[in-house]
């Protein structure tokens, strides 16, 4: 049912999927949408209350960011929607969209619609016609309305992008924005804040382990997965020994990664014995070199060919302390995968409470065609006689033969 700007419909169904869609072409910018929870007020009660690709679900499961797709130049995005689990005090859920080095002037083809969960049928639509310079756009919102939904078609821009469309509504992002100074906070304050929402990287953590590169429109291209690590100095007046060996400064990690294409073909790609992988033939993994410096900032990188995804059924990322440390104690990891479109995706080693010279960073899997990356975040134990990485292959059952090695 096309609609007017500002024109309602009602819902006359409790489960909906929402999808916002545009056209890219030559010099458009990407777009992402994002969808809020508001009070009667028409604000947040709390950041959990904002359903995007970085916080992809709803606490209550009522709304769930299905991910994005491109056919073609087509981009579609998607939310599932269970209108009858909204918890009562929401009364307005707002269906929106942000622009990322462009303006919604620059896309065509922007619309909004509603469709019956079971069947697909389509019960709204909305196209939205005349935007110039806005970064951001509220193109529809379901509403309570005497204990039925309803849609309505919004249409609005602002000009301050994501940031300031989420500060609108109450919540606090980790992004600068034009907004008034706020007033001065109380003396004492109960409990800290949660930490802001990020709009610039993707970052998998337990209670959100992956996320699907496919449904985020990741499809083809080089996906780089960066790794980078510091070695802090042990305090003044100790000699570094035992548990302090992880802080020593020659410290030298390794990247590596595991594979298996859908073929039946297994390997392992690192530095040890030159095996460094090749980007255009099997694995389709490339390892660019080994940075034995870690905290220069440029750390080591692996590039995934994903013009081969098909062919590749799984990839084990993981870093091995080659020289400096015994145990992942005390060093910092950060491992960032950069898609060749849309957001960082970011991986943080926990603390290690294990003796461990190993760790799982990353898992990469074609599921179906989907490429998803999970987070693992693991130290293995390295059992005696035992190689590193022999004992990664143990824990995730590669079925490897391994043999010394060294570097030249």
């Amino acid at each position: 049912m096309p609609m007017q700007k500002g024109a309602n419909v009602p819902v006359p169904v409790a489960r909906v999927r929402v999808e916002l869609g545009w056209q890219h072409g030559p010099g458009a910018p990407d777009a992402d949408a994002s969808a809020l929870l508001l009070t009667a007020a028409g604000k947040v009660r709390s950041d959990d209350d904002f359903v995007f690709y970085n916080q992809p679900s709803h606490p209550g499961g009522a709304v769930r960011h299905e991910g994005k797709r491109r056919d073609g130049a087509q981009v579609r995005e998607r939310f599932a929607v269970d209108l009858a689990s909204v918890e009562p005090v929401i009364g307005t859920v707002v269906l929106a969209a942000s622009t990322d080095g462009g303006t919604f002037g620059k896309l065509r083809g922007l619309y909004i619609r509603v469709l019956d969960a079971a069947n697909g049928s389509e019960v709204a639509r909305f196209d939205s016609t005349g935007a110039t310079s806005e970064t951001a756009y509220v193109l529809g919102e379901l509403y309570r309305r005497n204990h039925t939904w309803k849609f309505r078609a919004v249409g609005q821009g602002y000009a301050t992008g994501l940031a300031g469309l989420a500060t609108d509504f109450g919540i606090s992002v980790d992004e600068p924005v034009q907004q008034p100074a706020p007033a001065p906070p109380p003396v004492q304050q109960p409990t800290p804040p949660p930490p802001p929402v990020s709009l610039s990287k993707i970052t998998l953590t337990k209670a959100a382990p992956a996320v699907s590169l496919t449904k985020q429109g990741v499809t083809s291209g080089a996906l780089r997965v960066n790794l980078t690590w510091s070695s802090r100095k042990p305090p003044r007046g100790r000699a570094g020994k035992g548990k302090d060996a992880a802080l020593l400064e020659d410290l030298d990690l390794d990247l590596s990664c595991l594979w298996e294409l859908r073929n039946g073909e297994t390997g392992v790609v690192h530095p040890i014995g030159n095996e460094y992988g090749s980007f255009n033939q099997p694995p389709y993994v490339l390892l660019d070199r080994d940075d034995r410096t870690g905290g220069s900032g440029t750390g080591e990188n692996l590039t995934v060919n994903l013009d081969h995804a098909a062919e590749i059924k799984r990839l084990l990322v993981f870093v091995n302390i080659y020289q400096g440390a015994e145990s992942f104690t005390g060093l910092d990891g950060v491992a960032t995968l950069y898609p060749p479109t849309g957001l960082p995706i970011e991986v943080h080693l926990d603390e290690c409470t294990v003796p461990s010279p190993v760790a799982v960073i990353a898992l990469i899997e074609n599921v179906g065609g989907e490429l998803i990356v999970r987070r693992e975040a693991k130290y293995i134990r390295v059992p005696p006689g035992m190689f590193n990485q022999e004992a990664v292959d143990v824990e995730y059952g590669w079925g490897m033969s391994w043999i010394a090695g060294g570097k030249d």
